[in-house]
C-alpha cells in the first residue's frame, strides 16, 4: 500500500524545510565568510573538498580553528548532522509503507542510531584521547558502511520517501568520508588502516603463539577453552524447560544490557527456529554457547521473497560489541531459488565466533562492519556467501562452495568498502576452500571463484589457504565490467592446492599475487583487526602472525 498522499506532502515539507534552511545557511555563511587557510588545507585532504568547506563554513567554531582544531570541528559538526537526520526520519516513522519500503526504512532508522553511537565514541576519543587510532578509523568506517547498507534497503523502491532519504543519506556520506580523510592526514594510518605508533606496538607484541588475538581476554579465553561440560552458564535455554528459559529470544530479553562482564549463554541442543533473533547495540559482551556443531542449531528461512532487505532476512543478528558465539550452527534453509537469505548477521565490534557452522545459500554470511574474528568455523554457500564490510580474519576454517542454480556462479566473497579510507576488507588465512560432494561430483559444470567486488574499493585476501580444482583458473569474477578492477585490493599469498595457481589469474590492476612477507602481514590478525590489543580478553586462540 502506497503512503497517504497528505502524509507525503508533510514529509516532503519537513525535507524541502531541511534542506532549505541548511543551504541558506550554508550560502549566508558562504557570503559573510572566506574560508580559512586552516579550512582550504584540511579540506584538500578529503574526496569531497567544496562539501567540505560549505560545511564547514556554516560552523561558527571552525573560523578560528587550527587544523589540528578541525578534525572536532569536523566530527562534532557531522554528529549534528546525523542527529537531524534521525530526528527527520524520526518523525515520518508513522507513514503507512509497504512491507518492502518498512523493512528498509525500519533498517534505516537502526542504522542511524547505531552510526551516532559510532560518530559520538569517535569524537570522544578524539577529545579526550581515550581510543586508539585504530578504534575512530573503525567507528567511523561503521558509520559510513551503515549509511549505505541503508541506501542498498532502498534498491529497487520507486516513490518520494526513497529519493528524498537517500538524497539525505548522500550528504551524511560525504561528511563522514571527510572526516575519514582528515582523521586519516592527521592520524598517520597507511593503506592497511594501522598507524605508524600502532604498527610499532603490534611489532613488538610476542604474540604470534597465541590461538587467539590479545583483545579476547583472560575470562573470556578460558570460557573458550572450557569443556562444555564445565561451563558455569548466567543463562541457559533449553527447549524441554529445564533451563532459565525456554527460548533464546527470553534469554537475550533477560540478559542486562550495556555490561562490563561477560554474560554467559549456554543453549542446549535442539533446533530453535525464532523470528528476529537479534543481539542488539545495548546488549553488549554477551557469549552464546552451544553444544556442539549441528547440536544446538538456530534455524530460519528468511529471504528477499518475504519482501523484506537482505539485512532483515538474518536468522541471527549481533551488533552489541564485544559478541561471542562458540559451538553452534547457524543456519538460513530458504534454498538457492530464494536469492538473498542470511544466516548470520555480524556488526558487532571485536566480536567473535568460533567453531560454528553457517550454513546457507546465496549471502550466507554477513560481516557487516567493525573488528570481527572467525575460527574453525565451517561456512557454506553459493552466491557471494562470505560478505559485507567489517574488518575480519577467518583463519583455520573451512569454506564450502555448494551446488548453486543452474546458470549460476559461485562467488565466495563479495567485499563491499567504498572509501579508500576505511580499514576494512577480509582476510581468508589458513583456510581450505573446498567444494561439497553435490558440488565436486559436477566435474566443473558450475564455475567457483574467490570473490567479486560489490563496491568501489572491495579488499579481499587469500593467504597460506588450500585450494581445492573446483577454484576457476582466473581466481577471481567482474562485477559489472570494467567497475572497480583498477581500484579493488585482491591478493593472493603462498596458497596451495590445484586450485591456488596463479598462472591464469585476471590481470586487473587491482590484483597482484603477494610476494612479500611484509605486504601480506598487513592482513595478519595483529594488524589488520589489531587482534594482540583485544582478542586475549575473549580466551579465543588465534595466530597473530603469518607463521601457520
Amino acid at each position: 500500500m502506497a503512503p497517504p498522499k497528505n502524509l507525503i506532502t508533510i514529509f516532503l515539507l519537513i525535507v524541502f524545510t531541511m534542506i532549505n534552511v541548511c543551504a541558506a545557511g550554508r550560502v549566508a555563511a558562504v557570503f559573510r565568510h572566506n574560508p580559512t587557510q586552516a579550512i582550504s588545507n584540511t579540506c584538500s585532504r578529503t574526496r569531497f573538498p567544496n562539501y567540505c568547506v560549505n560545511s564547514l563554513l556554516k560552523f561558527p567554531d571552525s573560523f578560528t580553528a587550527s587544523e589540528q582544531d578541525l578534525v572536532h570541528v569536523s566530527f562534532n559538526m557531522t554528529l549534528q548532522h546525523f542527529s537531524d537526520a534521525l530526528y527527520m526520519t524520526t518523525s515520518v516513522s508513522n507513514i503507512k509503507m509497504d512491507p518492502r519500503v518498512r523493512s528498509a526504512f525500519d533498517a534505516c532508522l537502526e542504522l542511524l542510531v547505531d552510526s551516532i553511537e559510532a560518530l559520538s565514541l569517535s569524537l570522544s576519543a578524539v577529545i579526550h584521547k581515550g581510543g586508539s587510532t585504530q578504534d575512530v578509523m573503525t567507528w567511523l568506517s561503521a558509520a559510513l558502511t551503515n549509511l549505505d547498507t541503508c541506501a542498498e534497503g532502498f534498491e529497487g523502491v520507486t516513490g518520494a520517501l526513497k529519493d528524498h532519504v537517500v538524497a539525505k543519506l548522500n550528504d551524511l556520506s560525504q561528511l563522514v568520508s571527510n572526516c575519514l580523510s582528515i582523521f586519516a592526514a592527521t592520524g598517520g594510518d597507511d593503506f592497511a588502516g594501522v598507524s605508524v605508533e600502532n604498527r610499532k606496538l603490534l611489532a613488538s607484541s610476542p604474540s604470534n603463539e597465541e590461538k587467539f588475538p590479545k583483545w579476547v581476554g583472560r575470562i573470556e579465553r578460558k570460557l573458550l577453552d572450557t569443556p562444555l561440560s564445565e561451563i558455569q552458564a548466567h543463562i541457559i535455554v533449553s527447549k524441554d524447560g529445564n533451563g532459565t528459559v525456554e527460548t533464546i529470544s527470553e534469554a537475550i530479553k533477560k540478559a542486562p544490557e550495556n555490561s562490563s562482564r561477560r554474560i554467559v549463554i549456554y543453549v542446549r541442543a535442539g533446533r530453535y527456529e525464532e523470528t528476529n533473533l537479534k543481539v542488539g547495540r545495548k546488549k553488549m559482551n554477551l557469549m552464546f554457547i552451544g553444544e556442539g556443531k549441528g547440536k544446538t542449531v538456530i534455524s530460519g528461512g528468511k529471504s528477499v521473497f518475504d519482501n523484506v532487505t537482505t539485512f532483515h532476512t538474518a536468522t541471527f543478528a549481533a551488533t552489541g560489541s564485544g559478541f561471542i558465539a562458540r559451538d553452534m550452527t547457524f543456519e538460513n534453509w530458504a534454498g538457492p531459488t530464494k536469492h538473498q537469505a542470511v544466516a548470520l548477521r555480524v556488526g558487532a565490534d571485536h566480536a567473535v565466533v568460533y567453531k560454528c557452522n553457517i550454513i546457507g545459500y546465496q549471502d550466507t554470511l554477513y560481516v557487516h562492519s567493525n573488528r570481527q574474528f572467525y575460527r574453525e568455523c565451517d561456512i557454506y554457500g553459493t552466491v557471494d556467501f562470505i560478505f559485507g564490510n567489517a574488518a575480519v580474519v577467518l583463519q583455520n576454517c573451512s569454506i564450502y562452495a555448494r551446488k548453486p542454480m543452474p546458470f549460476q556462479k559461485n562467488t565466495i566473497t563479495a567485499q563491499s568498502r567504498k572509501d579508500p579510507h576505511q580499514n576494512t576488507g577480509i582476510s581468508i588465512h589458513a583456510c581450505r576452500i573446498l567444494p561439497t560432494p553435490d558440488l565436486a561430483v559436477m566435474n566443473g559444470s558450475f564455475q567457483t571463484y574467490l570473490g567479486r567486488p560489490w563496491k568501489l574499493h572491495s579488499r579481499v585476501v587469500f593467504m597460506l589457504s588450500y585450494m581445492h580444482d573446483h577454484i576457476d583458473p582466473r581466481g577471481w569474477l567482474e562485477w559489472n565490467g570494467s567497475f572497480a578492477l583498477d581500484s579493488l585490493y585482491y591478493g593472493e599469498y603462498m596458497n596451495y592446492g590445484a586450485g591456488a595457481a596463479v598462472g591464469q589469474r585476471v590481470k586487473w590492476p587491482g590484483y597482484r599475487v603477494i610476494t612479500s612477507e611484509s605486504e601480506a602481514s598487513n592482513f595478519t590478525v595483529a594488524q589488520f583487526i589489531y587482534g594482540t590489543l583485544w582478542l586475549p580478553s575473549t580466551g579465543i586462540a588465534f595466530l597473530a602472525g603469518l607463521q601457520v
